[in-house]
């Protein structure tokens, strides 16, 4: 099975540097990796090419297109389309991923099912604090790291740093009572599941559109599976200037108008227009 990592961006490229540093330490690193820029500048290439050069044995291909505003959902589906691996999975340049990250992602793959993790969010004073040391040694995962950076808002923070054994940890995912959404910083999927149901809907901007991608996913009869404390990622604050609160209250509607109609197609995805 060939695993690529979709990881989203825009105009940040310090934080993707950090998370591309993640991806090198992973215990079991993509096939591929293909960087979704949402229209980023001229440093964001830079530094891309720099890191290729850097680090040639990771196969990593650049898919962009103009900025336009938000259109997150637009750059995916084109990751998507122009992609020939048979399983995804889904990050964002701001996150950082931990060491089990693609390992388990691959590992609970299956043709009915999508997987969801969840996230450990950092501060603005926390983010800044970051150095790629702390990534490349895996100290940003720690608890005594983030503890140090009063990181643990909640309890649920505390156990995605729990280092125990992986068994301890699934069976945590087993029982927690969440519902089981797509996360877009942290989710998978096979690609044929992905285009089955036509990708994400680039009718939607930020709030919700993750979500509504993966209620279509489960109501196609691919199901939500959690890995919320067996593939945490760390996620680095920055401000939200893109959120409309119009579009997310309209976005909600949507969401709940594809539980209730059981709605698997957009016609609005990766090819427009048909179903």
């Amino acid at each position: 099975m060939r695993v690529e990592l979709i990881i989203s961006t825009y105009n940040w490229p310090w934080a993707l540097r950090l998370c591309l540093l993640s991806v090198l330490g992973q215990a079991r690193r993509p096939d591929s990796l293909c960087v979704a820029d949402d229209g980023s500048g001229a440093p964001t290439r830079a530094m891309l090419e720099a890191f290729q050069l850097e680090h040639p044995e990771l196969p990593l291909r650049h898919v962009w297109h103009e900025d336009n505003g938000f259109q997150k959902t637009a750059i995916l589906n084109k990751a998507v389309a122009s992609s020939e691996a048979d399983y995804l999975a889904f990050t964002d340049g701001d996150c950082l991923l931990s060491q089990g990250f693609v390992a388990r992602h691959a590992a609970v793959a299956r043709r009915d099912r999508f997987a969801s993790g969840s996230l450990i969010r950092l501060s603005k004073a926390a983010t800044e604090a970051v150095a790629e040391s702390d990534v490349q040694s895996g100290a940003v995962f720690r608890q005594d790291w983030l503890r140090a950076r009063e990181a643990f808002d909640r309890t649920t923070t505390r156990l995605k740093a729990m280092p125990w054994p992986l068994p301890a940890q699934a069976a945590l995912d087993a029982v927690y009572p969440i519902r089981r959404t797509w996360m877009g910083s942290n989710a998978s999927a096979f690609r044929e599941a992905i285009l089955a149901v036509n990708g994400f809907d680039e009718t939607m901007v930020w709030g919700g559109e993750d979500k509504e991608f993966g209620v279509r996913l489960a109501n196609s009869g691919v199901r939500g599976r959690q890995l919320r404390f067996t593939s945490p990622v760390v996620h680095l604050d920055h401000p939200r200037g893109y959120r409309d609160e119009e579009a997310v209250r309209r976005q909600r509607d949507m969401i709940q108008t594809a539980r209730r109609s059981r709605k698997t197609w957009t016609e609005h995805g990766i090819n427009p227009g048909s179903g």
